[in-house]
C-alpha cells in the first residue's frame, strides 16, 4: 500500500465518518472493516429496525383506517417481502457509504485488524491472508459493540435470537418473549406485536426503559398492555426448555416462579464494547472494568497516537454520538482545535409511540437542588396530532426556575424523534423556556407542542389549563 497517515479500525457510523473527514482534511487514510461498512447501526441495528417499525406502523394504520373513511380490504403481512424491502434499503445505504469513502479518497480494506504496535495494524482477510499496514500519525479504534448473551439463553439463530436475527425474521412468531425491557427489546418486540405476535416482556429492573423519564415510559407501557402484552418487571429469566409445542421459559417473579411457553425468545439485554483481541492491552491502552477504552475529550487513549471513538469508547452507545466523535477525532489528528464539548446528546426510542429525550429528567433536575419549572402539553389537545390519529403522549419541558434555562425536554408521542432536534439545539445554545415560548411555531404542526409546553412552564399556555 501507499504510505498511510491514519488507520481506522471499524467502518461503522464512527469509523467511516472519521475516515471520510480525515480524507477531506488531506490525510491518507485506510478504513479496515471486517464485515460491511455501516456497522451494527446500518446493517442490523438502527436502519433495518426502523424500516420494520415503519412497516408495522403502516400496517396498524391500514387496519384502522376505516374510521377515517378509507377501506382497503383486509390488511395482511408478507414477512418475506417486508424483509426484501428492508434489505434493499440496507444495500442502498451501504453502497452509498462505500462510494462516499472512495469519492473522498479514503481506502476501504476488508478484513479484521489487530494492532501489533502503536502505529502498526495486521489485517487478516476472509481467506486468511494477512497484510501489514503502518500509519505515520495515528490509529483510530472504532470497533463498536456486540450483543450480550445471557447464560442459558445462548443464540441458536432460530428459537433463541438476538437483535441481529430479529431484524431478519421471515415469519412472524406466534408467541414472542423478549428478555430485556430496554430500547432494543421494546422496539423489536413492538414490531412483531403489531404484526400479530403475542408478546411477553421480561425486565429485571422495576421499570421498563431504565433511565428514561418515567411518565414517558408509562405511555409506552400502557400501549403495550392495551395490545395484549404481558409486561413483567422485577423478573428474571432462569432457564429455557424445549417442549413439543415451543419453548418453556422459567421465570422468577416477585410473587413466585412462573413458566411461559413461547415460540421464539429474543435476548435484548444490551451491548458490550468490542475492545478485546485487538492488541490494545499489550500496548498499554487503558480499558475500564466494563470493557470500554478510556479516552479524553480529544478522543485520545492512554497511548499517544491511538484514539478511540463510538461505542467502544463508552456510553451513550448511539450512532449519532459515534459520528460526531468521528469528526472530532479526525480534526484532532489533523491538528485542528476540536474536542468533545457538547452540552447534551439526544436519544430516541422508536417504540409506539416514540420517546425522545435530551438533557436532564425532571427527577434529575430536582436532585441537583435548585428550583425547577416543568411545563407539559398533551398531544390530545393538538389539532395536528388529532388529524394524524396519534394523540397519545405529551411534550415535557424542564427548566431552571431562577434563570429559565432549559435543562431537559422529553417527548412521547407522534414525531418525537424529529421534534427533539429543536430541544437539543435549545440546550446547546443555552436557550430559556421563554425563548421557546416566544418563538412562533407554524400551525398546525406537532412542533407547536414544544412551544405550548414551554408556555405552560411559565404558566401562560393558551391551549391547556395552566397549573
Amino acid at each position: 500500500m501507499a504510505k498511510l497517515d491514519v488507520i481506522v479500525l471499524g467502518g461503522g457510523p464512527g469509523g467511516y465518518v472519521c475516515a471520510i473527514r480525515l480524507a477531506q482534511l488531506g490525510l491518507a487514510v485506510a478504513c479496515v472493516e471486517e464485515v460491511e461498512v455501516g456497522g451494527v447501526c446500518l446493517n442490523w441495528g438502527c436502519i433495518p429496525s426502523k424500516a420494520l417499525i415503519s412497516t408495522a406502523h403502516l400496517y396498524e394504520k391500514a387496519r384502522t383506517a376505516a374510521v377515517q373513511g378509507l377501506t382497503f380490504g383486509e390488511a395482511t403481512v408478507d414477512p418475506a417481502r417486508m424483509q426484501d424491502w428492508k434489505d434493499g434499503i440496507v444495500k442502498k445505504l451501504t453502497g452509498g457509504v462505500r462510494q462516499l469513502l472512495k469519492a473522498n479518497g479514503a481506502t476501504l480494506i476488508s478484513g479484521r485488524g489487530r494492532l501489533t504496535g502503536p502505529r502498526t495494524v495486521v489485517v487478516t482477510g476472509g481467506d486468511g491472508a494477512t497484510t501489514e499496514l503502518v500509519a505515520e500519525r495515528a490509529v483510530v479504534i472504532a470497533t463498536g459493540s456486540s450483543t450480550i448473551e445471557v447464560p442459558g439463553f445462548e443464540f441458536d439463530g432460530t428459537r433463541v435470537i438476538g437483535a441481529r436475527e430479529a431484524v431478519s425474521l421471515r415469519a412472524v412468531p406466534r408467541r414472542l418473549l423478549v428478555i430485556g425491557g430496554g430500547v432494543i427489546g421494546l422496539e423489536l418486540g413492538g414490531v412483531y406485536q403489531a404484526l400479530g405476535a403475542e408478546l411477553t416482556v421480561v425486565e429485571l429492573m422495576p421499570t421498563l426503559l431504565p433511565g428514561v423519564d418515567p411518565e414517558c415510559v408509562q405511555v409506552v407501557e400502557r400501549r403495550l398492555r392495551k395490545r395484549g402484552a404481558a409486561v413483567l418487571t422485577r423478573a428474571k429469566a432462569l432457564v429455557q426448555r424445549l417442549t413439543e409445542t415451543g419453548i418453556a421459559v422459567d421465570l422468577e417473579l416477585p410473587d413466585g416462579p412462573r413458566s411461559v411457553e413461547v415460540d421464539v425468545v429474543l435476548v435484548a439485554v444490551g451491548m458490550r464494547p468490542r475492545s478485546r483481541d485487538l492488541g490494545l492491552e499489550a500496548l498499554g491502552v487503558a480499558i475500564d472494568a466494563r470493557g470500554f477504552v478510556t479516552t479524553d475529550e480529544r478522543c485520545a487513549t492512554s497511548v499517544p497516537g491511538i484514539f478511540a471513538i463510538g461505542d467502544v469508547s463508552g456510553p451513550p452507545m448511539l450512532a449519532h454520538k459515534a459520528s460526531k466523535e468521528g469528526e472530532i477525532c479526525a480534526e484532532v489528528i489533523a491538528g485542528q482545535p476540536a474536542a468533545k464539548d457538547w452540552a447534551a446528546i439526544p436519544g430516541v426510542v422508536f417504540t409506539d409511540p416514540e420517546i425522545a429525550t435530551v438533557g436532564l429528567t425532571e427527577e434529575q433536575a430536582r436532585a441537583q437542588g435548585g428550583a425547577v419549572r416543568v411545563g407539559k402539553f398533551p398531544f390530545a389537545a393538538l389539532g395536528r396530532a388529532l388529524s394524524l390519529r396519534e394523540t397519545e403522549g405529551f411534550v415535557k419541558v424542564v427548566a431552571d426556575a431562577a434563570t429559565g434555562r432549559i435543562l431537559g425536554v422529553h417527548v412521547v408521542g407522534p414525531g418525537a424523534s424529529d421534534l427533539i432536534g429543536e430541544a437539543a439545539l435549545a440546550i446547546e445554545t443555552v436557550t430559556t423556556v421563554e425563548d421557546l415560548a416566544l418563538t412562533i411555531h407554524p400551525h398546525p404542526t406537532l412542533g407547536e407542542a414544544v412551544m405550548e409546553a414551554s408556555a405552560a412552564a411559565l404558566g401562560r399556555a393558551i391551549h391547556v389549563v395552566n397549573r
